[in-house]
């Protein structure tokens, strides 16, 4: 599948006016690309031109570089030399890696989470599974990068209630190699992490019962990776392609 033609104006939102100065163009070109990427509105192996992000921002490519080197230091963008830059395109054994490092983390965040949480974390978290149901029973392309959105949140939203600023920068970088390994390796539906898990998940926090909690968690996780199709694939010979 070459994704490589797909134009970055067409599947990235515009930074907000309010990001003054050179850095705050930055990070907004930075935050604008990331948030295209995990939405799945850019594929994985996609042309990130510094003249086009730089004309569609109305920057300099100077900042747009800046911009692409931060995300490839959080490994969802790829630097070629003398080719440029493209949206990652993780490995089978990346992908692995990502979610045995998010089976190893999670339980532990869910624990730390689990401490600070109040009621009114558990009607946000409520609130989001209700949001998680709703675009389950929508249709289209859209509606499938939403909910898949919709699913990321919900742990990011765990790792938020720790108040714990490092813990979730790294859940930040960790959900969105997520979901660049589930655009390119995801066979169904069951990748968008499946809402009633989360919704049994929710439930034991609530009950105090975080044993359980965090065999469901490690269970989740698990079952999204176990809908990847991973298999490494040897590339077609040309008379096996073109040969009838």
């Amino acid at each position: 599948m070459n994704n490589r033609q797909t134009k970055p104006e067409s599947v990235i939102a515009r930074p907000d006016a309010d990001n003054t100065g050179a850095e705050g163009n930055q990070r907004a070109i930075r935050d604008a690309i990331r948030d295209a990427i995990v939405d799945r509105r850019l594929l994985p192996g996609t042309k990130l031109t510094e003249t086009d992000v730089g004309a569609l921002f109305n920057v300099s490519r100077t900042l747009v570089r800046g911009a692409l080197q931060a995300l490839a230091h959080e490994g969802l963008v790829t630097v070629e030399r003398n080719r440029g830059a493209f949206v990652a395109n993780p490995s089978p054994e990346e992908a692995r890696q990502i979610f045995a490092t998010r089976r190893i983390i999670e339980p532990g965040i869910l624990m730390e989470a689990a401490r600070h949480m109040t009621p009114s974390h558990f009607r946000q978290l409520r609130e989001q599974l209700v949001d998680e149901g709703r675009l389950m029973n929508e249709r289209g392309q859209s509606a499938r990068r939403a909910e898949i959105k919709a699913s990321g949140d919900f742990h990011l939203m765990i790792a938020a209630m720790t108040g714990n600023a490092v813990m979730q920068r790294f859940m930040d970088e960790l959900i969105a190699r997520s979901s660049l390994v589930i655009s390119l390796y995801g066979q169904s539906t069951v990748s968008s992490c499946g809402h009633n898990e989360h919704t049994e998940i929710v439930d034991a926090i609530e009950a105090g019962q975080m044993d359980r909690a965090s065999r469901l968690m490690v269970h989740h996780i698990h079952h999204i990776e176990a809908d990847l199709d991973l298999r490494v694939r040897r590339a077609n010979e040309l008379r096996d392609v073109l040969l009838p």
